[in-house]
């Protein structure tokens, strides 16, 4: 099984799979949170996705409450604090497990990939950055407080988007 045959469910809870929201788009998949200390990196993920759009690229948020219940809303809590507090115009999965027994199949494939350090395994917090490229490829991970307009982001994009 590849990535982009995982199948995922949207925070509208339609049923799909990874290929088909990516649509042949690179992607930066990122477990979020609404109330984190990091939740601000909202406001850098929507620029990215926006910055990059029109070139192929997505991100794809994944809400997670596996984080000291960080996530506690529903998925209309959700949607609504995603667009109204930071415009967030890019595709949100459901509240999903990344870790754990319970983990997501997406995040089985995921956390495989290692960090630029070489570690692999489970995500560390709130806003992990997955990498892909538009076949579905794990291309580079970034651990949750480097922002998302990291230059080290930023020049893996470019790399992915040619």
């Amino acid at each position: 099984m590849t990535l982009l045959n995982v199948p995922v469910r949207t925070l509208r809870q339609e049923e799909t799979t990874l290929g088909e929201i990516l649509a042949g788009r690179a992607a930066l998949v990122v477990n979020v949170a609404s109330r984190c200390g990091l939740t601000p990196q909202y406001e850098g993920l929507v620029r990215l996705h926006r910055r990059y759009a029109e070139r192929g690229f997505t991100v794809v948020g994944v809400p997670c409450n596996q984080f000291l219940g960080q996530e506690p809303g529903t998925a209309e809590e959700i949607l609504e604090f995603c667009s109204t507090t930071y415009g967030v115009d890019f595709p949100l999965l459901e509240k999903t497990d990344v870790n754990g027994e319970n983990r997501h199949p997406l995040y089985r494939e995921l956390t495989a990939f290692p960090d630029a350090d070489g570690n692999a395994g489970d995500v560390q917090w709130n806003f992990e950055k997955f990498l892909l490229d538009a076949e579905g490829r794990v291309v580079a991970r970034f651990r949750p407080r480097v922002e998302p307009e990291d230059p080290a982001v930023i020049e893996a994009i470019e790399k992915v988007l040619g």
